[in-house]
């Protein structure tokens, strides 16, 4: 016998068919995120293919990373959104474990040098560069965003700054300690570039002691005719206003 629909108990009536796979939160999330990870892929591609990020086009970029210009336009709204949200995702993600490096006491960096190992923490820095090099390369180097570096130059100072400062001479501090770590900075964040354009040839370990042992090395040494400082004194009389200055 046939059931009429007012015969039918609201408990099961308002039972609802089960969502399909494709429909769940979870599933929704991994297919957005292999279609950024294949836009991201393929923007890296075509930079290195045109050798210039401005000449890089969504149509170029979607017919690479096998997707419609709609799918696109879903996730970002055009080129500098895309290359804006791979660097933003970049330096939050290079945030903790620059703190992490900069978090080592000089006691640890001493017995590091001392058994020719590298800084604590500079190896993770450079295992997330080396497997992500395959998109941080176009992107860093020439033909890509030439801001992307200084953003990430910035994130470190911002990183290092206050953690530098701890226990430091005094008479270290001023325009001498934020010349020398702008100094540092960028020679370490230059020398990562050059690593990264090179093809990352060395391996982790080995560019980390590398890094690490170039902040130690002065001129003279690799002359063996060491170039003796005394950093305290030159860093006070830096900090005297010079004849030049009253002019």
């Amino acid at each position: 016998m046939s059931q009429n629909v007012s015969d039918v108990s609201p408990a099961a009536r308002d039972v609802q068919p089960a969502a399909s796979a494709e429909d769940t939160p979870q599933v929704t999330d991994r297919r957005t995120r292999r279609t950024r990870l294949a836009l991201r892929d393929a923007l890296a591609e075509e930079i290195s293919a045109t050798g210039d990020l401005s000449r890089v086009t969504v149509t170029a970029v979607t017919s690479r990373a096998g997707v419609t210009r709609r799918t696109f336009y879903s996730h970002y709204k055009d080129i500098p959104d895309l290359v804006n949200c791979i660097e933003k995702e970049t330096v939050a993600e290079l945030r903790p474990l620059v703190a992490q490096l900069a978090s080592v006491h000089l006691d640890q960096l001493a017995d590091a040098i001392n058994h020719q190992e590298p800084c604590p923490g500079s190896q993770e820095v450079l295992s997330y560069f080396k497997k992500r090099g395959s998109y941080l390369r176009p992107l860093l180097g020439e033909g890509g965003d030439p801001a992307f570096s200084q953003c990430i130059r910035s994130m470190v100072h911002e990183v290092v700054a206050g953690r530098a400062l701890d226990g430091i001479d005094l008479r270290a501090v001023g325009a001498f300690f934020d010349y020398y770590l702008t100094f540092a900075i960028s020679a370490e964040v230059g020398v990562l570039l050059r690593w990264l354009e090179g093809g990352m040839r060395e391996s982790v370990r080995t560019m980390a002691r590398i890094m690490t042992a170039l902040m130690f090395v002065r001129p003279g040494d690799l002359y063996d005719s060491p170039i003796e400082l005394d950093l305290p004194s030159f860093a006070l009389a830096v900090m005297l206003p010079d004849e030049e200055d009253n002019n």
